[in-house]
């Protein structure tokens, strides 16, 4: 599919005296300009930033209502739960309130859905088994602003609540005891991009500061923060930069015998943001996406080593099994695709095989590989229950309230939703979106590949990638460079791994780089040695037998026309 390429505007002038008076390359000064990291200012707190950075947490919806409230609840060895969400960001959240007030003197319980039996947020079953065992007080962690009716439900019944979250706030807050949230209507915090952990860490800061305590008795959470940040995909600027970059340095040296036992069983070389998103991330949400959330709890709350090993092990297995039924679902899903779907303008499948607690990573996949929204429906009985995902340019969520005549319930955003449907409705509901779809235009939306900087082959270098390590981690917000180097000439092309990826060596005037493409082997049918190529890609230092050389990543690529 022919993508289209977007480069950033030079700014040469503005480049020049950035990198001047920050002693950083051009090609770095240029990059930081791009994401309106334009003064010295800027660059020092986005390249070092500090725990100063950190804003006042008084300054959120309720905070001081909700400290004074906890205070209270430590002073008198108050029954208190911590309500979570099953996946990373609810695990991490309900980790670090709870040893946090555990070190305060107070044993919190802790309670988290069972994804495939009870479905995302509170429920009301669930509600009234924490009162009937004596708890007065519950605090949500990463749900709660939509409870309202479960939350009301639990004020019925004598308990107080306070919800702490980072999602968008329905038409009223809860009426509950306080409600911090940076997304409300009515903030005033000058961030609101936090992940649900990281409002948590905003409230043991707050209640840190109000108890006089020394500033690393919330601090010495950053490894456990940085986690649910990073896999909650939320963007990595302001203070989840902050806790991104000051939090890595703490895994590194982490003093959580599930985690570090954890990232040692899984064998990176270099622990960086990528390790947690693709390492870290998709074992923990393996256990929630299999119904066994509680696992992946006892890892971050264990002190225990030997308990350690055995749920590390849990762990792992049940992301294996995870990623097999989502290798069998994806290929099934494909599999109806190419036979009756793939000339659609948006993809609607459905099986009664399928695990509905991944169907949303298959989603994505199978949008990732058509560039077409798609539908993934399981059934279970009458009734099937699925995961969307979209495409830049086409409101999924939108489509949904345009196309709700058959649809039971859904909820989500413009890119992500799920879905509950009858099965006798599928079809009906199937003509109807994707006749909404195709009138959309959806075959005119062209994938877009966002250029940092065009660049000269001789003007790369080892120092100058070295360089571009400033910039990590990366994440959403603050993705990895990508640069256009034009008319470079072909010297060698092979695949690796059977044919799965591309290997290439380009070369322009004397000077020559390495390349190399995963996932697109086949690409090797369309190039011949001597071809001119344009390349966009990333640039890395790849090390091998003490050997330090640059390698282009390579994005995308086609024939040069000049």
């Amino acid at each position: 599919m022919n993508k289209k390429w977007e480069i950033c505007q030079e700014k040469e002038e503005e480049i020049l005296k950035l990198a001047s008076k920050s002693n950083l390359s051009p090609l770095l000064a240029s990059i930081l300009i791009n994401r309106n990291i334009n003064t010295i200012e800027k660059v020092e707190k986005f390249v070092n930033p500090t725990r100063s950075d950190f804003h006042n947490p008084f300054l959120m919806p309720d905070m001081d209502k909700a400290v004074s409230r906890i205070l209270n609840a430590i002073e008198t060895n108050e029954k208190v739960m911590i309500y979570g969400d099953y996946d990373v960001d609810g695990i991490t959240s309900i980790t670090v309130l709870k040893k946090f007030l555990l070190d305060r003197g107070l044993e919190a319980g802790e309670y988290t859905p069972n994804r495939l039996e009870e479905g995302y947020g509170l429920n009301k079953e669930a509600v009234k088994c924490i009162y009937e065992q004596g708890y007065t007080l519950m605090i949500t962690v990463d749900c709660g602003i939509s409870g309202n009716e479960e939350i009301a439900y639990a004020k019925e019944l004598g308990m107080e609540v306070i919800v702490t979250d980072h999602h968008e706030q329905g038409e009223e807050i809860p009426n509950c005891l306080a409600v911090i949230d940076a997304k409300r209507k009515d903030n005033q915090y000058p961030f609101n991009q936090l992940a649900g952990v990281g409002v948590v860490f905003k409230l043991i800061q707050a209640i840190s500061m109000r108890l006089e305590l020394d500033a690393k008795e919330y601090l010495k959470y950053l490894d456990i923060v940085c986690v649910g940040t990073i896999s909650d995909i939320v963007p990595l600027v302001d203070e989840n930069r902050v806790i991104a970059k000051l939090g890595l340095k703490l895994v590194n040296m982490t003093k959580n015998i599930g985690l570090k036992t954890l990232l040692n069983s899984i064998g990176y070389k270099k622990i960086d943001s990528n390790t947690i998103s693709f390492g870290v991330a998709p074992r923990i949400n393996a256990c929630g996406r299999m119904g066994a959330q509680e696992e992946a709890l006892k890892l971050l709350l264990t002190e225990n080593q030997e308990e350690a090993n055995k749920i590390t092990e849990i762990l792992n297995k049940y992301n294996q099994e995870r990623q097999a039924t989502e290798k069998t679902i994806f290929e099934e899903a494909v599999n109806q695709i190419e036979q009756t779907e793939k000339e659609n303008a948006c993809l609607v499948v459905g099986n009664e095989k399928w695990h509905h607690g991944v169907i949303g990573i298959v989603a994505s996949k199978v949008t990732e590989l058509y560039f077409k929204p798609s539908i993934l429906i399981c059934f279970e009985g009458e009734e099937g229950k699925g995961s969307g995902r979209s495409i830049p340019g086409f409101d999924l969520h939108e489509a949904l309230m345009k196309c709700s005549t058959y649809i039971e319930r859904f909820g989500g955003h413009s890119m992500a939703i799920g879905i509950t449907i009858k099965k006798d409705n599928f079809e009906s509901f199937k003509k109807e979106f994707q006749e909404y779809a195709k009138n959309q235009g959806i075959s005119d939306i062209i994938p877009i590949i966002k250029i940092d900087e065009e660049a000269q082959l001789k003007n790369i270098n080892l120092e100058t990638v070295k360089e571009l390590s400033l910039l990590e981690p990366y994440g959403e917000a603050n993705k990895v460079p990508l640069f256009l180097i034009k008319n470079l000439k072909i010297q060698s092309i092979r695949t690796l791994s059977e044919g799965k990826h591309l290997k290439v060596r380009l070369g322009q005037d004397s000077y020559m780089i390495d390349a190399i493409g995963f996932g697109i082997g086949e690409w090797a049918e369309k190039y011949l040695i001597g071809d001119k190529v344009d390349v966009v890609g990333s640039l890395e230092v790849n090390s091998f037998n003490g050997n330090e050389q640059v390698q282009l990543v390579i994005k995308d690529m086609r024939k040069s026309t000049n």
